[in-house]
Parts: C-alpha cells; structure tokens; sequence
C-alpha cells in the first residue's frame, strides 16, 4: 500500500478535507521567562495552576518536583504543566530557587 496516508488524526480531525498532513506541534521560541497563572475555565470550576515557558526536556521532572512540594495532583499537557490548586507562590519561589527567571501571570 504505498499509496496510503492517514485519513483521521485526533488532533486536527478529517484530514481527507484540508488534504495536508498535520505536523507534530513545535516549541515555541521562548524569552527564558517561566510564567506562572491560575485558570479555573473548562475546568468544571476548579482551579489549577498552569507554568508555561519551562524547556520541554524540565516538564517531567519539575512537575514531579512542584505536585510534591505542593501536595497536589497534576499533569503535563501540550508543553506546561498544570497543578491542582492555586500553589503561584509556593512554585515561584521553589522555581526561582532552581535558577529560573518568573513572572506571576494573570488574576
């Protein structure tokens, strides 16, 4: 079958339509700056902590790191890692500590 290709991605749905193949997402280029906010949409009302800006080679480790220090649940999800909880402080000093350069994002 060397004429076959993918007909369905979870990602980017009916490929039949647009007729071009979708490319893994890349990192974005970034500033060295780790951003730390607090969401609570499509969540179902709660709240998590999301720190985007770390290099994808840290996600696992740190996620590891801050769900301990913190004594929350979490995740890493499309390159940022989300923590159960509103912990900004609590990681901007533990990240901080680690020699990266924070900022406090949104509410």
């Amino acid at each position: 079958m060397s004429n076959s290709r993918p007909v369905y991605s979870t990602e980017g749905g009916d490929l039949r339509r647009t007729g071009e193949r979708r490319l893994p997402p890349q990192e974005p280029p970034g500033d060295g700056i780790v951003r730390i906010s607090r969401e609570k949409g499509g969540r179902g009302g709660k709240t998590v902590t999301v720190v985007r800006g770390l290099p994808s080679a840290d996600l696992k480790p740190v996620a590891s790191d801050l769900k301990k220090l913190c004594g929350s649940g979490g995740a890493v999800k499309d390159g940022t890692v989300e923590i159960q909880g509103d912990h900004r402080e609590k990681i901007a000093a533990r990240l901080q500590a680690q020699g990266h350069r924070v900022k406090l994002a949104g509410g």
